[in-house]
């Protein structure tokens, strides 16, 4: 799933690429998105801007109509020259927004709407987001209050509930963990302040240092990888040795790599770990 620092790299092309240009044409195989669509008169008015809501991109019309698109697992925005060939077929395009010029196509999100207003976009699910780590006033207390109510909970599951904090997905989770030497596994009551606010300064700066690349790296440019434990279940440990260890983890049982000699538990880890 693309995370925050993807999301903002995409709104960034976008905003560049419309901002200021007027919809020539607007469609979507989804009848509410069309029909908000033409309900909202969005062809012929103008693209204000594009920006990035934790992993929510928004895109604003000059009549106050939003598009909102959140790409799951399988969406991904592309931007064409006018009459060039798109690298994806047609058939998979959820909304598609053309100027003059360009035209830029969503592909195969899960979650597209387009909302009546900026002020709707408040009232809505991504109103009630947590603080969001790339945003210029990112509200680092606010995030540590958010993290703390879920004291029940374990951490890595905490750090992707959009709710606390936007933007950390899958891969960040596992890497902030192993830099800090959290375990996975930990309850967020377990955990000082300290702790969580280390977290948090790690996720603002990893994610603000890949902004410019679409090669996510949480190592240091020398490491022969570009992740510590991500996706090297069963591989040694950069730092110890130790097998990285892979585990579901969750309601929504997404993957958690970790190192067991690094990331030492304070409660016992969960039976079944893969690469034990």
């Amino acid at each position: 799933m693309p995370e925050g620092d993807t999301i903002w790299r995409a709104a960034q092309t976008l905003h560049a690429a419309l901002a200021g240009h007027v919809v020539t044409a607007f469609s979507s195989p989804i009848p509410r998105v069309a029909q908000a669509a033409e309900r909202h008169r969005l062809v012929g008015s103008d693209v204000t801007r594009v920006e990035a809501r934790g992993k929510h991109l928004l895109m604003h019309f000059s009549v106050g109509a939003v598009l909102r698109t959140h790409q799951r697992m399988t969406g991904s925005w592309h931007l064409y020259r006018t009459g060039s060939p798109w690298q994806k077929p047609a058939d998979r395009a959820r909304a598609v927004v053309r100027t003059a010029e360009v035209v830029a196509v969503c592909f195969s999100a899960p979650d597209v709407e387009i909302l009546a207003s900026s002020a709707a976009v408040t009232q809505s699910a991504i109103g009630r987001l947590g603080p969001d780590l790339l945003a210029e006033a990112f509200d680092a207390s606010e995030a540590l209050a958010r993290l703390r109510a879920r004291g029940d909970v374990e951490v890595g599951v905490a750090l992707l509930d959009q709710m606390a904090l936007a933007g950390i997905g899958n891969v960040y989770k596992s890497e902030l963990l192993f830099m800090r030497g959290i375990n996975p596994f930990d309850r967020v009551a377990s955990l000082d302040d300290a702790a969580l606010n280390g977290l948090l300064a790690d996720a603002v700066r990893q994610m603000k240092r890949n902004l410019t690349t679409d090669r996510r790296r949480t190592t240091s440019g020398l490491a022969p990888t570009r992740f510590w434990v991500y996706n090297r279940a069963r591989q040694p440990c950069w730092r110890c040795g130790t097998p990285i260890t892979r585990r579901l983890q969750g309601p929504q049982a997404r993957s958690t790599y970790w190192c067991p000699r690094c990331q030492p538990p304070h409660n016992a880890l969960p039976k079944g770990a893969e690469g034990e």
